[in-house]
């Protein structure tokens, strides 16, 4: 692929990140942590590795407490996968998560988190447990 052609797929990708292509994630929030405008999808085998793909807005919701945020994933068979925020700002995170030894996801897991630390323990919001109803 020519780097033009890679600019205009990503700048293509880019546009698209407002429009809806999965399922709507609930709000997930917790003391100075929130995730919204969240969405998922399980693509098809052969399809982004069969991945849990999921998209959504992180935000600092307590700009005061100089803690940073964080976003957790977990598929099955894998341990949490942590994606970082920013102090004071919200952040827009596209990711996916997969086992590279299946053709596709069958259960993911994704929870909003904020760093209090080393001293204090991180707390975060409940964990949204989600399956791939195709792959049965």
């Amino acid at each position: 692929m020519s780097w033009a052609a890679a600019g205009l797929f990503l700048t293509a990708a880019g546009a698209a990140f407002g429009a809806s292509w999965g399922t709507p994630i609930k709000t997930l929030g917790s003391g100075g942590v929130e995730f919204y405008n969240g969405q998922y999808k399980f693509n098809p085998p052969h399809t982004n590795h069969g991945a849990f793909e999921w998209e959504g807005m992180l935000k600092d919701a307590n700009h005061g407490d100089g803690h940073n945020v964080y976003m957790q994933a977990r598929v099955e068979g894998h341990g949490w996968v942590r994606y970082n925020g920013k102090q004071k700002t919200t952040v827009k995170l596209h990711q996916s998560n997969w086992d590279g030894a299946q053709l596709y996801t069958h259960h993911a897991h994704l929870r909003a988190c904020r760093d209090r630390g080393s001293l204090r323990p991180d707390n975060c919001s409940e964990t949204l447990d989600f399956e791939n109803k195709k792959a049965r």
